[in-house]
C-alpha cells in the first residue's frame, strides 16, 4: 500500500504544480465540465457579522463524485482561492459528513450528488460594504469515477443567492466540548463528549488529520472501534506505518467528523490527553459482540472440546479412573473433584488476567501467547517429558496415578493446574467466539470469561466426582488399568516430541537440548523424590542432594542459554507471501481474491486444518484456476503486526482464515475447514 499510496501522491503533486498558485489573472485551465461549481453569497455583507458564502458543486452525472478536505487513501481536497477586501478573513471551509467509498481495499472521503461547502468570512467592524469591489475567486478539486480522476477548476464570481438553508442543514455542526485524543502505539484514540441519551446510529470517525508524526498515518480501510459509557464515546482507529517520512511530533490539536450515520454527524476538535478506554462498554467494533451470555456459553463449550486434545486428554482419563480406583466415599470424590476444578479455573482466570493486564499496557498479544517465549516451550517440553516419565510408571505423582491409594485434594489441584497449561496452544471454534470478544469487552467480562472456559475444561472430571451414576459407568479396576496408562504415554510423548520440535524453532539446537537434559534431570530428581512403592524404579533417597544439584545447574544453563531462532518459512503447495498490511493491500488491489490465513508451530488446530484444507492439490490447482493470491502469517514468534491486525479481526489468536473477494470486504471463514471450502469459493466467480 505505502508504494500505491506514494505514488498516488507523487502524482497528486505534480498536479498541484501544474495548476497556477496565485489569484490575480489566474484562470481556469481545465474547467468544472465533469462536476460544476458556482459561489453563492446568502445575502449581502455586514459590517461585524459573518458573511456566509457558499461552493454549490453539481456533478454533470451520478458516475462524478467530489472529496472532502482529506480525501482519505486517495484523490484530492479542494483549493480554494478567494479575493476578499483588506481586512476581510476567510474561514475554514465546512464540510457535510462524508461518505466512504471502498475500491481495492483503499477507503476515499467523498460526496456523491450535488453538494455544498460553506465558507464563513469575518466581516471588520468599520468595512464599507456599499462600494466593494466584486468578489472573485478561483476553486481547484478533483472530480471522479471508479474508473478515472480528472482535474477540475473554475474561476469564480459571486451570485447572491442559493438555497442556504438546506445547505447548512447538511454542514456537520461544532461540538460545543472539546475532545480529547491519544496515541497508544499504532492505535489512535479519541474521546468526544456526547450526552449518554443521543441515539447513535452507523458510526463512523473521519479523520481530518493526516498526520501522527514517525511516519503514522489513519489506516482509513481498517475496522474502528467504539466504546461508550456514560458521556463519553471513545473511538478507536488505527494507525499505518508509512514510509519515507521524517519523524515528527504529534499534532498539537486533531480534528475530523463523527458521523452518526443517514448524514447525521457532528465536527470536532480533540487536543492531546489521557483517553479512558478500559472499563467502558463496547458499543461498535470489529465483529458484532454476542450477548455475554453466549460468550459465557462459547466459552464453556471450547474448554469441554479442549478435554479431546492429545496433551489433555490422558491427563483426564487416568484422573478419572484414579478416583475410580481408589473407590472411597461420597465426601472425597467430590473433594477431589473440587480440587481439580479450583486448579483448572485458577490456571485459566490467571492466564487470562494476564492477557487483559498486558493488553491494556498497549501489548498486542492474544491466547497462547506465553507459547512464543522460549522459555515457556522449554517448561512445558520439561512438563511433557515428565508425564511421559509418570505414564510409563517411572515415578508416581499423589492423585494422578491409578495405583488405589485415596484421593488426594493437594495432588488433584496440581493437577488441575497442570492440565489448563499444557490446554493452552489449543483453540476451537467455540472458543474463537468467546476469547476474541474477551479482548474487547470490559475487563470484568473478559475475565468472566475466561473463568467459564477454566469450568468447561474441568467439567467432565466435575461431572465424575459429583454424580455416582457416571462413577458407577467407568470400567472396573483390573490390570488392563496399568495398560492403559502405558499407552497414554504415546499421546503425551507426541505431545513432547511436538514442543521439542518448537523449543528448536524459537530457540536453536543449543537450547533444545539445553531443555532436554534440564528435563532428564528433572525425571531424575522425581524418581529419587518418589515415595509411591508402585514406581518402576526404586527411589535412592542419597541421590536427592545429586539430582537437585544438577536440576538447578541445568536450569541456569538453560536461562542463560540465548535462543536463536531457526528461520524456515515452511513448504506450502499454495506458495503463499508473507503476510505484512502492505502486502495484503497490494494484493487486494490487483482485482484477484485473496486468501489470508494465520498460523503458528504450535497451533494444533492450525496444523490440522492445513492438511485437511489448504495443503491439498485440489485447493492449489482451484487457486491457480481462480487466480487467487495467498498470503500466510506465521505467529510462532511475536509478531506485532499480525497481533494488531488479529486483534482488529475480533480474534484472540489464531488460526484465522480471511477471503477477500476481488474488490470486496474481508469475509471471516470459520475456524474448522471443511475440505472443499477453499475449493468452493476459489471456483466462484469474480464480480
Amino acid at each position: 500500500m505505502d508504494g500505491l499510496m506514494g505514488t498516488l501522491r507523487l502524482l497528486l503533486a505534480l498536479l498541484a504544480l501544474v495548476l497556477p498558485a496565485s489569484l490575480s489573472a489566474q484562470e481556469a485551465r481545465f474547467g468544472d465540465e465533469n462536476i460544476a461549481v458556482e459561489l453563492r453569497a446568502d445575502g449581502p455583507p455586514v459590517p461585524g457579522e459573518t458573511w456566509m458564502l457558499a461552493l454549490h458543486f453539481t456533478p454533470s452525472s451520478l458516475e462524478w463524485h467530489g472529496y472532502w478536505s482529506n480525501p482519505g487513501d486517495a484523490g484530492q481536497g479542494m483549493s480554494l482561492t478567494l479575493d476578499l477586501p483588506e481586512g476581510w478573513e476567510a474561514g475554514e471551509p465546512l464540510y457535510p459528513v462524508p461518505q466512504r467509498l471502498v475500491i481495492s481495499g483503499l477507503m476515499n472521503h467523498i460526496y456523491e450528488g450535488e453538494y455544498a461547502v460553506l465558507v464563513p468570512v469575518e466581516v471588520p467592524p468599520n468595512a464599507a460594504v456599499a462600494n466593494i469591489a466584486p468578489i472573485a475567486g478561483y476553486v481547484s478539486y478533483l472530480a471522479c469515477t471508479d474508473r478515472i480522476c480528472v482535474p477540475q477548476d473554475a474561476r469564480l464570481a459571486l451570485e447572491q443567492g442559493g438555497d442556504f438553508t438546506r445547505w447548512q442543514a447538511k454542514i456537520a455542526p461544532k461540538l460545543d466540548s472539546v475532545a480529547g485524543y491519544e496515541v497508544q502505539r499504532n492505535r489512535l484514540r479519541v474521546g468526544i463528549p456526547l450526552p449518554a441519551d443521543l441515539e447513535l446510529g452507523d458510526l463512523h470517525l473521519f479523520v481530518g488529520t493526516s498526520d501522527f508524526g514517525s511516519g503514522l498515518a489513519p489506516d482509513y480501510a481498517a475496522v474502528q472501534t467504539f466504546v461508550r459509557e456514560g458521556d463519553l464515546l471513545v473511538a478507536e482507529v488505527p494507525l499505518k506505518q508509512r514510509q519515507g517520512f521524517d519523524p515528527s511530533p504529534l499534532p498539537e490539536t486533531v480534528t475530523g467528523i463523527l458521523s452518526l450515520g443517514e448524514g447525521q454527524g457532528l465536527r470536532f476538535e480533540a487536543e492531546q490527553r489521557d483517553v479512558p478506554l478500559e472499563g467502558v462498554k463496547p458499543l461498535r467494533g470489529p465483529v458484532d459482540t454476542p450477548a455475554l451470555w453466549v460468550l459465557l456459553i462459547a466459552a464453556l463449550a471450547g474448554g469441554l472440546l479442549l478435554n479431546i486434545m492429545p496433551c489433555v486428554f490422558p491427563i483426564l482419563s487416568l484422573k478419572a479412573l484414579a478416583l475410580a480406583k481408589a473407590g472411597g466415599d461420597e465426601i472425597s470424590a467430590r473433594r477431589d473433584a473440587l480440587a481439580y476444578t479450583a486448579g483448572v479455573v485458577l490456571a485459566c482466570a490467571a492466564l487470562g488476567a494476564l492477557i487483559l493486564l498486558l493488553r491494556s499496557a498497549g501489548q498486542q498479544i492474544g491466547w497462547a501467547f506465553q507459547l512464543q517465549e522460549p522459555l515457556v516451550v522449554a517448561a512445558l517440553l520439561m512438563l511433557a517429558l515428565a508425564i511421559t516419565a509418570n505414564f510409563l510408571g517411572l515415578f508416581e505423582v499423589p492423585g494422578l496415578a491409578i495405583s488405589g491409594r485415596g484421593a488426594s485434594t493437594g495432588g488433584s489441584f496440581a493437577t488441575g493446574l497442570l492440565a489448563a497449561f499444557v490446554a493452552t496452544p489449543c483453540t476451537g471454534p467455540f472458543m474463537a467466539l468467546a476469547l476474541g470478544a474477551a479482548l474487547v469487552l470490559r475487563p470484568i467480562e473478559g475475565f468472566a470469561i475466561f473463568t467459564a472456559l477454566g469450568v468447561g475444561l474441568a467439567l467432565p472430571f466435575l461431572l465424575i466426582g459429583f454424580i455416582p451414576a457416571f462413577r458407577r459407568r467407568l470400567p472396573k479396576p483390573g490390570p488392563w488399568m496399568e495398560r492403559f496408562r502405558r499407552w497414554m504415554a504415546l499421546p503425551m510423548g507426541l505431545t513432547a516430541l511436538a514442543l521439542a520440535w518448537l523449543a528448536w524453532r524459537v530457540g536453536g539446537w543449543s537450547f533444545l537440548i539445553a531443555a532436554v537434559v534440564a528435563a532428564l534431570m528433572l525425571i531424575n530428581a522425581l524418581i529419587a523424590f518418589s515415595s509411591v512403592p508402585t514406581a518402576k524404579v526404586t527411589p535412592r533417597k542419597w541421590l536427592r542432594p545429586v539430582w537437585l544439584a544438577a536440576l538447578a545447574f541445568s536450569v541456569f544453563l538453560l536461562v542463560r542459554e540465548e535462543p536463536v531462532p531457526v528461520e524456515m518459512a515452511a513448504e506450502s503447495l499454495l506458495e503463499p507471501q508473507p503476510f505484512s498490511e502492505a502486502a495484503l493491500a497490494e494484493a487486494r488491489t490487483s482485482g484477484k481474491p485473496v486468501f489470508v490465513w494465520f498460523t503458528a508451530d504450535w497451533c494444533v488446530t492450525c496444523k490440522v486444518n492445513e492438511s485437511v484444507a489448504i495443503e491439498r492439490e485440489d485447493t492449489r490447482a482451484a487457486f491457480e484456476k481462480g487466480g487467487v493470491i495467498a498470503l500466510r502469517g506465521d505467529w510462532t514468534r511475536t509478531d506485532p503486526e499480525i497481533s494488531a491486525f488479529l486483534a482488529r479481526q475480533g480474534a484472540a489468536g489464531v488460526p484465522l482464515y480471511l477471503w477477500y473477494p476481488p474488490g470486496g470486504d474481508a469475509q471471516q471463514l470459520p475456524q474448522v475447514l471443511t475440505p472443499d471450502l477453499l475449493v468452493d469459493l476459489a471456483a466462484k466467480p469474480s464480480r
